[in-house]
């Protein structure tokens, strides 16, 4: 998966009401494998990744690229954002050239169940808007992933459409800051509902720094990459900060 491309990039940090979003540095590193080895998080990720494996590879400062945001509460790591260009090989598209940006999202167990997801989203969904207007983002999960579903709702995604990959049924959805965008899907047919969508989207995140009211919780899942893969094949959301 490619990197999100030419962004002014580190921007300062992006505070919200409880949250800051910011570069990596070195104090994640603990938290980092925490992240990547929890049983919990590795629900609809195929599972964990050893413990052991991580202490070893996980480097000093977990790397650091445009568009990969550490979420910092009072000082601490409880997860991570990520923004990459979808690959065109992959089904799920809402242009012709494919590439879209897409968002992941990663959280500690702990952190769980406070809203701090749909907080930390929304501002970096509001980043992005101002770092590349009118760019449409897109989500991709397991439809059996019920809380990552209702979470893309609340942001404002729109269903573009759901297809099978890793073994699994995928949900897919759009979301743009630019009111009236309707976005073509890969498959042909026209996306509706997104100008409703963005219309909520502008209103709900406005500029990258606006402070951002709780919302429901959700479960901490990755929504980069929806697998049932086997061992060794990693979502790109995650390899960034392993090495």
């Amino acid at each position: 998966m490619a990197d999100l491309g030419p962004v002014a990039w580190p921007p300062a940090p992006i505070r919200t009401e409880r949250l800051v979003l910011r570069e990596p540095a070195a104090r994640d590193r603990a938290a980092v494998i925490e992240l990547f080895a929890s049983p919990e998080v590795g629900t609809y990720l195929g599972g964990p990744r050893p413990r052991d494996e991580l202490e070893r590879t996980v480097p000093e400062v977990p790397r650091r690229r445009p568009g990969l945001f550490v979420v910092d509460l009072g000082g601490a790591m409880i997860g991570m954002i990520t923004f990459d260009r979808r690959d065109a090989e992959r089904p799920g598209h809402v242009r012709p050239d494919a590439g879209e940006a897409e968002l992941g999202y990663l959280f500690l167990p702990r952190a769980w169940g406070c809203g701090y997801a749909s907080e930390a989203c929304a501002a970096a969904l509001g980043w992005l808007a101002g770092a590349l207007p009118g760019e449409p983002v897109v989500l991709c999960t397991q439809t059996a992933n019920a809380s990552s579903i209702r979470l893309a709702a609340r942001l404002g995604f729109t269903e573009v459409e759901r297809f099978e990959e890793y073994g699994a049924e995928q949900w897919f959805g759009v979301w743009s800051s630019v009111a009236g965008a309707d976005p073509e899907p890969s498959g042909g047919s026209v996306l509706r509902g997104v100008a409703a969508a963005s219309a909520r989207g502008a209103q709900a995140f406005g500029s990258a720094r606006a402070q951002q009211a709780p919302h429901r919780p959700c479960s901490a899942l990755m929504v980069a990459c929806r697998r049932s893969v086997p061992a060794g094949v990693w979502c790109p959301g995650q390899e960034v900060m392993l090495r």
